[in-house]
């Protein structure tokens, strides 16, 4: 761990009771937008420590992109395949309901493919979100332990860097940054980074996103992931249709809400499973 590490890490606990303020930070580096709108709404029952680390968790939020370095070639390798899911290439196939190494089998044995391909997505959600509970049940059992608030921020800024990856179509399919043809060209090759760029281009504030946001609890946490990649899947044909008009480049009214929206759906998703996570804590068994 690094000087640099320290330091921040050792300002979680210091911060701690303090009300943070938004961070000035866009969709390009832009999952801290997701992370400090959904900490700007959590409950008064979760821990002030939580609800007040937004700028820390916002950027938590960005380390699953720091770990793709191209210098670091084991944790790059382990982490390409978090940020997406192309359903297309399921083959109308449900992942299965355990954990990764079960799908990881899936994908190699039925379907042929390579499990970094097709995306994990869901279990990077799903994991990320129980290492949160386990951190929340810590905090629970000792409170004034300074150690607990920063794994807890750690891990609940990863998990939001996943449910914005959600959030976003391109992330769904296998024509993230086009749409591939038949003779192999790609059409509208750029829309991926136009989409990631649209909220800082267009001043989408934090603020704007958390506003009227509340917070819900999920009774079944692998099914509501499942469902919310499977929606925003659907908004796929609009992304294309909005870039083939122009409208990402010249954004409208319509192109900038239908941003605004999926930006607020990632939100939405962070904060009801920081909140989910809260609340399972409370009952979860001892660790051994």
């Amino acid at each position: 761990m690094n000087r640099r590490t320290v330091v921040l890490l050792s300002a979680v606990v210091v911060v701690a009771g303090v009300l943070g303020s938004f961070a000035r930070a866009w969709w390009s580096g832009g999952h801290e937008t997701v992370a400090e709108a959904a900490a700007a709404r959590l409950p008064d029952d979760v821990p002030a420590f939580y609800r007040n680390g937004g700028k820390h968790l916002a950027h938590f939020a960005s380390d699953p992109d720091r770990w793709k370095n191209r210098e670091m070639s084991f944790l790059r390798r382990e982490e390409e395949g978090n940020h997406f899911l192309d359903l297309e290439d399921l083959d109308n196939k449900k992942l299965p309901a355990t954990h990764r190494y079960d799908a990881l089998k899936m994908i190699y044995t039925e379907l042929k493919k390579e499990p970094n391909k097709v995306g994990m997505l869901p279990y990077a959600i799903v994991e990320y979100y129980e290492k949160l509970v386990v951190g929340f049940y810590d905090y629970r059992k000792a409170p004034t332990n300074t150690s607990i608030p920063m794994k807890c921020l750690v891990h609940g800024g990863t998990l939001a860097h996943y449910t914005g990856d959600a959030a976003m179509p391109l992330h769904t399919t296998r024509d993230y940054d086009g749409l591939n043809q038949p003779d192999g060209t790609v059409k509208q090759k750029g829309i991926h980074a136009k989409i990631d760029g649209f909220p800082e281009k267009n001043k989408i504030t934090p603020e704007e996103v958390c506003r009227g946001l509340e917070a819900k609890k999920i009774d079944d946490v692998w099914v509501h992931v499942n469902k919310f990649i499977e929606e925003s899947h659907t908004h796929i044909p609009k992304c294309y249709a909005f870039d083939a008009a122009g409208e990402f480049d010249k954004p409208t009214a319509e192109s900038r809400a239908f941003i605004l929206a999926r930006v607020r759906a990632g939100a939405q998703l962070t904060l009801d499973l920081w909140y989910t996570a809260w609340l399972r804590s409370e009952k979860l068994p001892n660790h051994w």
